[in-house]
C-alpha cells in the first residue's frame, strides 16, 4: 500500500461519512470503475446499472437513515450512553488533534462533533500526508479501533444499498489492512 492510494482513500471515506452523497459525488463515483470495484463488487453492478436519479434518491434515504436517524458516526456516542459531545481538550480526540497539530475549527464545518468519523478520517489522511506513522498507529489504537470497527459491522446490518453494506466492510478491511502495513513498515524501518 502506498501513501498517495492510503491519502486517497482516507480522503474518500471522510467524504463517504462526511454528508448526504449529492450528485456530482455520485457522478464521480459512477464514471470510476476501478473504486467502484475496490468498493465491492454488488455496488459496482448497482452503480453501473441503476441511473443517477435512482442512485441519488437511494443513496440519500440510506445515509439519512442510517447515519443522521438510527445512530450517528460520533466516538462519543457510540463509546459513552450519555451521547454527550465534549468540547475543546476535554474532549480526547481534540486533545489527540491539539497535541498533532490538527488545528479544527468547528465554525467551519456542519460537522458538530470534533470526533465525527469523518473528522477523524481526515485526521488519518493528515497524518498519512505528514508520514508520522507513530500518531497513525496511536489514534488507530486510541481512537479508530475503539469504535469505528465494531459501528461499522453493526451499520452494515442497517443499510439498504449495496454502497453502504460494501463501505462499511471495505472501511473495516482497509483500517485493519492499513494497520498491518503500518505495524510492517515500522518493523522494517
Amino acid at each position: 500500500m502506498n501513501t498517495e492510494y492510503r491519502r486517497y482513500i482516507y480522503a474518500f471515506l471522510s467524504r463517504v461519512m462526511s454528508n448526504i452523497p449529492d450528485r456530482r459525488f455520485i457522478t464521480d463515483l459512477k464514471n470510476n470503475d476501478d473504486l467502484l470495484e475496490v468498493i465491492g463488487e454488488e455496488t459496482k453492478v448497482w452503480f453501473t446499472q441503476s441511473s443517477e436519479d435512482i442512485l441519488y434518491d437511494e443513496l440519500n434515504t440510506d445515509f439519512t437513515s442510517m447515519f443522521y436517524l438510527n445512530t450517528q458516526p460520533i466516538e462519543s456516542f457510540v463509546l459513552d450512553a450519555k451521547n454527550e459531545t465534549l468540547v475543546g481538550l476535554q474532549n480526547p480526540v481534540m486533545a489527540f488533534y491539539f497535541t498533532h497539530g490538527f488545528e479544527l475549527n468547528m465554525d467551519q464545518t456542519e460537522l458538530m462533533a470534533p470526533d465525527h468519523l469523518s473528522i477523524e478520517l481526515a485526521f488519518m489522511q493528515m497524518l498519512v500526508f505528514r508520514e508520522d506513522r507513530s500518531a497513525q498507529i496511536a489514534f488507530m489504537d486510541e481512537h479508530l479501533f475503539m469504535w469505528v470497527v465494531p459501528y461499522m459491522l453493526g451499520m452494515k446490518s442497517m443499510a439498504s444499498t449495496p454502497f453502504y453494506r460494501d463501505i462499511c466492510d471495505f472501511m473495516v478491511e482497509f483500517l485493519c489492512a492499513d494497520y498491518e502495513y503500518l505495524h510492517q513498515e515500522i518493523i522494517n524501518g
